[in-house]
């Protein structure tokens, strides 16, 4: 298969990787002249992802062709949207988005952006647990291919097959794809747990209840519920509050500390795609009108300088309920 991978963040650079062992042809591309000069100088990318090397067969390419079987979208969420509007796909090629976010503005999700700007091919949507980091260094991940075109969720669940990669299919895309962007929002407040040193208990407690948030909202979307106890909802929600590579859990750890939001993102050019999705997800709850006390929580943290244990009193100290209310 005749692959473009579009967007060479540590993700990007990650799937080239993989897909190129596997054989394919992939053409990537980088939004920056610098980085393509170091990725053909060195075949890796410091800033990024560094020690991982490209293999052969993947090339670096000045501008995307627009003419791969398969094109990777490997951007940032927000994006997304001036990207597809700048760069040409081929007609009837899939349009495969690992973005994990919901755009602010419109409350659109990948896949319904992708749709707008690049119509004229399937569309699926890729997720699941799966820090670059590890798929960078060939450990075993599973993801999840969402799409309404069921050929071509099976296309990218082969074109990824390896034996460090496992693919699943899912005709739910909403339900994939909401999974995999609501939970950055939870991994903050997980990593606001650990900054203030509350311990497991509180921990656990906080990401269940955040499952049932996503759940909630998910459902009100049109998603199933069973996809959140799955790889893209409960499986990448663990590994976003638990690993030690989750920007967003760093991101609520540093603001715990006293940190500002202002200065955490002044000290990274990686993108925590949980900051902006705060805001949509509190703007998507409020449209279907589903309570998620602890995303709003999260939105004043950040937003409106609540203290982080100001936050949790309150969240503690709401009305009691039943459990499945």
């Amino acid at each position: 298969m005749k692959i473009e991978v579009i967007g060479a963040g540590s993700f990007g650079l990650a799937l080239a990787r993989l897909l190129g062992l596997a054989g394919h042809e992939v053409s990537l591309w980088a939004r920056s002249a610098a980085q393509r000069d170091e990725l053909r100088t060195t075949r890796q990318c410091q800033a990024y992802l560094p020690g991982i090397v490209l293999p052969p067969k993947v090339s670096i390419a000045d501008t995307p062709a627009g003419e791969a079987d398969l094109a990777v979208l490997a951007v940032p969420s927000h994006a997304m949207r001036g990207v597809l509007e700048s760069l040409p796909l081929k007609p009837g090629g899939i349009r495969l988005s690992v973005a994990k976010g919901i755009e602010v503005d419109t409350l659109q999700r990948m896949s319904e952006v992708i749709a707008a700007c690049a119509p004229g091919g399937p569309v699926v949507a890729l997720s699941g647990p799966s820090h670059a980091e590890e798929v960078g260094r060939d450990l075993p991940a599973s993801l999840v291919a969402a799409s309404a075109d069921t050929a071509a969720a099976e296309a990218v669940q082969e074109a990824f097959r390896g034996p460090s990669m496992r693919v699943y299919t899912s005709d739910d895309v909403v339900g994939v794809e909401l999974g995999g962007a609501l939970k950055n929002v939870i991994a903050i407040a997980a990593g606001a747990c650990e900054g203030l040193g509350l311990g497991d208990n509180a921990k656990a407690a906080l990401v269940t209840r955040g499952l049932a948030e996503i759940s909630r909202l998910g459902v009100a979307c049109g998603a199933d519920p069973l996809t959140f106890a799955g790889l893209s909802g409960m499986g990448d929600l663990i590994a976003t509050c638990w690993s030690g590579h989750s920007r967003n859990r760093a991101v609520g750890e540093a603001v715990a500390k006293g940190e500002t939001l202002d200065q955490i993102l002044g000290r990274t050019t990686m993108v925590a795609e949980g900051v902006r999705t705060t805001r949509s997800a509190v703007a998507l709850a409020q449209r279907a009108g589903v309570e998620m006390p602890i995303c709003e929580s999260v939105y004043e943290v950040l937003f409106n300088g609540a203290p982080p244990a100001v936050a949790l009193a309150k969240l503690m100290m709401r009305e009691s309920k039943p459990e499945r209310a």
